[in-house]
């Protein structure tokens, strides 16, 4: 892991990349899924051992059985990156850039060095290595989940929460960001000893401006650039006096005594004063709605396309798209239905188009796994009803699904209790996000996978024993 970041930002910095939220959201996705890479060897390694194969055995059979899944997964994100980057603009470019850039790093890192670390440690050293303890040792292996039984209650609750939020977008819509609505936008240099916290400002201009604003720093000591959406459909003469008038209610207390509005708004002035000001015009939403339409459709045709060449089967095509569709359409509906409770803004900008194309990455990255563990099921126990080998492979990789969800959510958890408010809704969507990245590629992908594939002989081996019960791996 530490080697595969290094060689992240090693390869940014020869660049001279601008790391921006878009691009960190990328790195964030590319550690998940170098985590993910990791455990699916090492679980694969754990079932080696568990059929009696000796360590070095176990290590070099678990590499070699786990190339398949971890190739797939990041090879499809990895062509959904190329388009993005093709066809983005601004934080979609970016976040697809250096996603490419991480899934080659995390081939690298997890298929290489840690193949080079554990051999180093057994062959070379001859020393041993557990990969379980007592408390992991039988930890999700004797687990039966009939997942495919409960498939359609599992349909009824994602349909449940898409008609709530597609009824909340037509009664509440969204939470527009100043990317999306526009807004007016000011550099302010603070003339004060010590340093002004962000924060600070953040909280001052709320109450003036009745939501928070963006407050980043910019180059100049003590100089912040301030966006915001305040008045923004106001046509009327006087609306930019206005806003400088609430801009300057909320800097106020945090400006030296005796600070007069006029002095202010002289761009030359000595004291804390706006060094430039522009409005910020709503076109950039139209370019980065058309360039998101374009990156997406094609993006899920290409992953149909790989996915139909890898697994010979449309229907697992089929069910990749139809999980990506259904996360989108989940997380939008959260967003909608919960802006205005939350006591943070959920608002559709740049940073929650940078968390939905993780989500999707993470989610894609989810969905093949499960795939391709079903594919090597349907051809190792192809004497067994096609359901209960469907369900065997859901429950042999739960233990996978369950481990890397919950290493990336304890991250997101610790960026949503204690990161800055300006991100706190980037990081709740991730939260949401992985949840139901992880709930489709079992419940909805998966599922809909076996009810397109039902009449297709192809696909159903041959049931000698149509009444086989799933057994553990």
């Amino acid at each position: 892991m530490l080697a595969n970041v290094f060689f992240i930002f090693g390869v940014l910095a020869s660049y001279g990349t601008v790391l921006t939220l878009p691009g960190i959201a990328g790195i964030v996705l590319t550690i998940g899924m170098a985590v993910d890479a990791n455990v699916i060897i090492f679980e694969r390694i754990k079932e080696e051992l568990s059929e009696g194969k000796s360590l070095i055995n176990a290590i070099t059979d678990g590499f070699k059985h786990s190339y398949s899944s971890i190739i797939d997964a990041n090879v499809t994100t990895l062509l959904t990156a190329i388009v993005l980057a093709y066809f983005g603009l601004g934080p979609i470019k970016g976040f697809a850039v250096v996603l490419i850039i991480g899934i080659l790093c995390t081939l690298f890192t997890a298929v290489l060095i840690t193949r080079l670390i554990l051999e180093y440690w057994t062959v070379t050293k001859g020393k041993d290595i557990k990969f379980s303890t007592n408390f992991s040792k039988g930890l999700f292996k004797n687990i039966n989940i009939d997942f495919l039984s409960k498939r359609k209650m599992f349909y009824g609750i994602s349909v449940g929460i898409i008609l709530l939020g597609t009824i909340s977008f037509f009664t509440r819509g969204f939470e527009l960001g100043v990317d999306f609505k526009g807004g007016y936008s000011y550099n302010v240099a603070f003339n004060t000893d010590g340093d002004v916290d962000p924060q600070e400002i953040r909280t001052a201009l709320a109450s003036t401006f009745g939501s928070e604003p963006i407050v980043k720093a910019v180059d100049s000591k003590n100089t912040y650039n301030i966006t915001t959406s305040y008045l923004i459909n106001d046509n009327s003469e006087n609306v930019q006096d206005r806003v400088a008038e609430k801009l300057f209610e909320g800097i106020k207390p945090l400006a030296e005594s005796g600070l007069e509005i006029e002095k202010f708004k002289q761009y030359d002035s000595s004291g804390t004063r706006i060094t430039s000001f522009s409005k910020v015009g709503a076109t950039i939403a139209e370019d980065i709605k058309t360039s998101s339409i374009y990156a997406t459709f094609f993006s899920i045709l290409l992953i149909f396309i790989y996915i139909l060449i890898r697994f010979s089967k449309w229907q697992y095509s089929l069910g990749s798209v139809a999980g990506l569709i259904h996360d989108i359409l989940i997380l939008l509906s959260v967003f909608t239905l919960l802006h205005g409770f939350m006591p943070f803004t959920m608002e559709i900008d740049q940073a929650f188009i940078a968390a939905l194309l993780t989500v999707l990455g993470y989610s894609m990255n989810d969905t093949v796994i499960v795939f391709d563990r079903i594919r090597e099921n349907l051809n190792t126990y192809s004497n067994r009803n096609r359901k209960d080998v469907i369900n065997k492979a859901l429950n042999t990789t739960l233990s996978r699904t369950l481990i890397t969800s919950a290493t990336t959510i304890l991250v997101i958890f610790i960026l949503l209790i204690f990161g800055g408010s300006s991100i706190k809704g980037f990081a709740f969507a991730l939260f949401i996000g992985i949840i139901i990245g992880t709930y489709s590629s079992i419940f909805v992908a998966t599922p809909i996978m076996y009810d397109f594939s039902k009449k297709d002989d192809d696909l159903k081996p041959v049931a000698k024993d149509t009444k086989a019960k799933v057994t553990s791996a």
